[in-house]
């Protein structure tokens, strides 16, 4: 031992390892200092306490607010048992604010502070009333303030890095726990496995530039969120956010979390709500949203989210809602069993809507109204009870529809109403039999259609009284019926349609092309294994175009017809069928 210290005092000098053993010394004597045993109080205690003690509290009720010292521990006494909330320790050490607002906090955390296992409560005003009409109206009449509004909270954290795990926080007049960044300082509390209920903010509040790591703790029926962001870059995980009068997660105001593996379920507006500007642009990703009062996930404001493999169901609302000039990412989620759409957008709301698969909504897979442009990429969209993909109608709507599938769904794959402009490119759109459509495009819409695959055996592949642009497009009947029945047609249009119908190859359908007081052009189709007539039209607007299209008859039919109008009919041609296995006709019972 003497040769070891008289190398380190040549190696280091004299002072410099006096100073190492006096530092040892110290951290070695860190004390234990017990509440009521050896100070009346708790914050008596705190105060007598150096950095590196722990303040052990046993059981009781602690009449008053407490402020912490830099790296001091205030914990409860026992064990890591369960009670009925939290842990039996906490619910048994309780400190009691004393129900006025005061001037400080129920508990003020320090820099390296810990504060573990206890009961924080009564601090400032908690009114039943207000909460019970708030709650009566989705927190409708609330006033729509910052999260970050001055209050007093339970447990409160100002620019310092410190623990609150294993607490009870409730009934307090503010936010439940509040975290608040200061200028120039680092705040990034570790907030773990606390419980925060009925407090007239937020359960916890994450606010001003804070990156706080926020995992494993249950915020219930607060006032506003059970957890809220405003400006703020927390870590959010697998905490439990429910029966909230706003949203379960709620994120404003330039915030930018990452909120990942959440549960958010029976809050009175969305299970995660996004908000207030397109620097509010959190991820939020891998989260569990059902069964709320509106929306599973919900962004609006102009915020900029991006969503991404959460799951949305039995919401009363959309499983996932933008509106109001938004402009999420929602990639890869999955969307059932929804009130409204699977994914819906309005407002002027702009969504990129990628990989994500919609099924059993009560409405559509992916809806959207109210002058929106939107982008839908590789969805799958199945079983809706409605549509599949559904444009209400609206002054000027836009939107790419690439590369989706869109099969069995209740009516329409597709409906696009008045003034919208669609491009849908490569899009695998079916259904067996029924009466609707397939697609319906309604007058005052535009939609263009380039290489997709449209299937089925009912009445139209497309239905049109608009605008419809069809170019190298696979129409597939598998099972065409004779007699009566649906029309089955390839395309059918209404009176006052706009019809280009282009290299487009049809199988199986009664008619390529049926329209009826239309405009219409027919160039380069191959048509076979039709009804009667492969091209059939009545009364035409103008003159009708029918050049270059080949028809394939099993036997003898006809290409086309035109009645009641002027014809320009070039280059067509009716050939023998080379295929042995004609579609299947059905006659009606």
């Amino acid at each position: 031992m003497k040769t070891a210290i008289l190398s380190l005092s040549r190696r280091f000098g004299f002072l410099a390892l006096v100073a190492m053993l006096i530092g040892s010394t110290s951290r070695s004597e860190a004390k234990t200092l017990h509440v009521p045993g050896e100070h009346a109080t708790i914050q008596a205690a705190v105060t007598a306490a150096a950095a590196g003690d722990t303040v052990l509290v046993a059981a009781g009720t602690y009449r008053e607010r407490i402020r912490l010292k830099e790296n001091v521990t205030l914990q409860s006494a026992g064990d890591d048992t369960r009670g009925k909330l939290g842990l039996a320790r906490a619910e048994a050490t309780i400190i009691d604010g004393g129900g006025k607002a005061g001037e400080g906090a129920g508990v003020a955390m320090a820099e390296g502070s810990v504060l573990d296992g206890f009961t924080v409560t009564n601090v400032g005003v908690y009114d039943d009333g207000e909460w019970t009409r708030h709650h009566a109206t989705h927190g409708n009449e609330q006033a729509h303030e910052h999260i970050g509004q001055p209050g007093v909270a339970g447990v409160s954290v100002v620019g310092v890095n410190c623990a609150i795990q294993n607490n009870i926080v409730h009934h307090i007049g503010y936010t439940g726990i509040a975290i608040t960044g200061a200028e120039g300082k680092r705040c990034a509390p570790r907030v773990v496995r606390n419980v925060c209920y009925r407090n007239m903010g937020g359960g916890i509040g994450s606010m001003r530039g804070s990156t706080a790591l926020i995992e494993e703790n249950v915020c219930f029926q607060n006032f506003y969120a059970g957890i809220g962001h405003e400006g703020a870059s927390p870590l959010v995980l697998r905490n439990v956010c429910y029966e909230n009068i706003r949203a379960g997660i709620g994120i404003s105001e330039g915030a930018r979390p990452i909120v990942r593996g959440n549960q958010c379920y029976r809050n009175r507006r969305a299970g995660i709500g996004i908000r207030t500007g397109a620097e509010t642009s959190p991820v939020i990703e891998d989260n569990d949203c059902y069964r709320n009062d509106m929306a599973g996930i919900g962004c609006e404001e102009e915020s900029t989210p991006l969503i991404r493999n959460n799951r949305c169901y039995e919401n009363t609302r959309a499983g996932i809602g933008s509106r109001d000039r938004a402009r999420p990412v929602i990639v890869g989620n999955q969307c059932y069993r929804n009130q409204a759409a699977g994914i819906g957008s309005e407002a002027g709301s702009r969504p990129l809507i990628a990989n994500n698969e919609c099924y059993e909504n009560a409405a559509a897979g992916i809806g959207q109204q109210g002058d929106t442009e939107t982008v839908l990429i590789g969805n799958y969209l199945h079983h809706n009870l409605a549509t599949g993909i559904g444009f209400a109608g609206t002054e000027k709507g836009r939107s790419e529809v690439l590369n989706n599938r869109v099969v069995d769904n209740a009516n329409v794959a597709i409906g696009i109403q008045s003034g919208w402009k669609v491009r849908l490119v490569g899009n695998e759109l079916a259904r067996d039999g029924g009466m609707p459509p397939i697609v319906m495009v309604f007058k005052g819409a535009e939609a263009e259609f380039t290489d997709n695959t449209i299937r089925g055996s009912g009445v139209a592949g497309i239905r049109t009284e608009g605008v419809v642009r069809a170019t190298r497009n696979r129409f597939e009947c598998p099972a065409l019926r004779e007699g009566g029945g649906p029309p089955q047609f390839a395309v059918w249009g209404l009176p006052g349609a706009d019809i280009t119908f282009t290299g487009n190859t049809v199988r199986g359908w009664r008619n390529a092309l049926a329209a009826d007081k239309a405009t219409v052009t027919a160039r380069d189709n191959r048509v076979a294994h039709y009804g009667a007539v492969g091209i059939k039209i009545d009364q035409p607007v103008g003159k009708t175009v029918i050049t270059g299209n080949i028809f394939e008859s099993d036997r003898d039919k006809t290409g086309f017809t035109v009645s009641g109008g002027e014809a320009v009919a070039e280059d067509n041609r009716v050939e023998r069928s080379k295929d042995a296995k004609p579609a299947t006709e059905k006659k009606e019972k």
